[in-house]
């Protein structure tokens, strides 16, 4: 079975294919065609007569005839290739894998599903796949909150059930990211927000969010390093932790310990700031679920004071001033003093706060730090002959994310950088009409995961922001 680790090799060429979803990529002699590389109806996942609306009405709004088969193709992905969905005991539930990994991480079904919240008012299957996502997730995090990926199957023992930690089967990798129970929070909140729907966040729900207060307060390690560690045999530095399993050491301030980045790559320094930042807004939306839904007042004000806690020591810890850019958050901090001066292409990143109801996008702090990380100060900022972004070490060099790229059009107040981010997507998918994992900087068909569902929905949520809020840079041609 194919691993992250093994698509950090070259793709072998576009026109490979998936057989397996139906995917035919297309050759760079029939991209004039733009024909469509969706899976055949009969051969797709689920149908959304609300996401086929979208698609047909957006595109007539995109001049641009490249783009708007790309938008065309990656909207759809997540739909079309990944989800499988059933009722359980008359609830809703759905597995959702990331593409080319048949496993379902908590981050990336989460994100795949997001842009589809909108469009749940219009189509009741759409919400009930949504909701079947929240209540596989609150099963998941009710069976192991360190881990961040399961397996469909119950009793699998996948391929790294034996790395040296407490693994179970139904576990694809126990890998701790303050992210993975981040991301399931702002999954339920804004369901919660679009449809009015509480049926998710039932008993079960509430025994997993007690779960995650409880992880987030036992990684902050005031009161020793806590349950978790982690090492795996490997010849990846990243893949593998320091100091027996429970990484390198830190100074209890309130800050959580993240093990492991969003990349899925061990941290340096275990306070992650990205992740605490989402720690924060997510704890101040389950407090509110908590208080509005539950009537918990008494577990909405833990999370309030954990928010409050967390929010204090990252002013005091996670803002410093750089030697080239002002006041700036490091990516990685100890608690020491030491910092680590980067950032990743993955979210929650430093460029995506904001993206992630963090920060505001004017924020003084956030602009210096944005304009650190689309520098070639960010050691994984990378410039070539098609492209400029971010990558990171789960990679390697000279392979830039179009994760980065989206998330800089997305964080961007300037119609200039939006329009160069859009030309950047456009030259380098390779002719495959769909988004790829990284690409190096000077030879696009040099790509990794042909097959990346998180990404593609993600390029399909910035044309549909950009078609509400600035429309007529969808009216533009787009050079090759």
């Amino acid at each position: 079975m194919p691993t992250r680790r093994d698509f950090v090799k070259t793709s072998a060429l576009a026109t490979a294919g998936i057989a397996a979803t139906g995917f035919s990529f297309m050759s760079f002699a029939q991209k004039d065609k733009f024909v469509s590389q969706r899976p055949e109806v009969s051969k797709r996942h689920f149908t959304s007569k609300a996401v086929e609306k979208t698609i047909k009405d957006v595109k007539k709004s995109i001049a641009d005839k490249e783009l708007a088969w790309m938008f065309e193709n990656c909207l759809p992905s997540t739909l079309d290739t990944t989800v499988t969905y059933q009722e359980k005991n008359g609830r809703p539930d759905t597995y959702v894998i990331t593409g080319d990994i048949d496993a379902m991480w908590l981050r990336d079904s989460s994100a795949q599903v997001w842009p589809y919240l909108a469009l749940m008012d219009k189509d009741k299957p759409l919400q009930k796949l949504i909701a079947g996502v929240i209540n596989r997730q609150t099963s998941y995090i009710i069976k192991d909150p360190y881990a961040n990926a399961f397996y469909d199957d119950p009793t699998k023992e996948g391929e790294w059930a034996k790395d040296l930690t407490k693994m179970q089967p139904g576990i694809h990798e126990r890998k701790w990211e303050i992210d993975s129970l981040c991301y399931s929070i702002r999954l339920g909140y804004h369901y919660w927000k679009a449809s009015g729907d509480t049926d998710p966040f039932d008993a079960e729900w509430e025994k997993a969010m007690r779960l995650v207060v409880q992880t987030f307060k036992e990684q902050q390690r005031k009161e020793g390093k806590g349950p978790y560690k982690f090492q795996r045999v490997t010849g990846w530095q990243t893949d593998t932790v320091a100091g027996s399993g429970y990484g390198n050491p830190i100074k209890p301030v309130g800050l959580i310990c993240s093990t492991f980045r969003p990349s899925d790559d061990a941290t340096i320094y275990l306070f992650l700031v990205p992740a605490n930042f989402f720690a924060v807004t997510s704890l101040r939306q389950l407090a509110e679920m908590s208080e509005k839904i539950k009537k918990n007042k008494t577990f909405a004000a833990e999370c309030t004071a954990l928010a409050d806690e967390v929010e204090k020591a990252l002013k005091e810890y996670a803002a410093a001033e750089h030697l080239n850019y002002g006041k700036v958050h490091p990516f990685e901090v100890d608690g020491y003093g030491n910092k680590l001066y980067m950032d990743d292409a993955n979210v929650p990143s430093l460029l995506a706060l904001p993206y992630l109801g963090c920060c505001s996008v004017d924020d003084p702090i956030y602009q210096n730090t944005r304009k650190f990380v689309l520098s070639e100060d960010n050691p994984w900022y990378f410039k070539g002959k098609y492209g400029q972004g971010i990558g990171g070490p789960h990679t390697g060099f000279d392979l830039i994310w179009p994760m980065s790229i989206i998330m800089q059009a997305m964080t961007s107040k300037s119609e200039d950088e939006i329009k160069q981010c859009l030309q950047m997507l456009k030259n380098t998918h390779a002719g495959t009409g769909f988004m790829h994992e990284s690409f190096h900087k000077d030879d696009p068909s040099n790509f990794t995961r042909k097959w990346f569902a998180w990404v593609n929905t993600l390029f399909g949520e910035l044309i549909l922001k950009l078609h509400a809020e600035r429309q007529h840079l969808l009216k533009a041609q787009y050079k090759v």
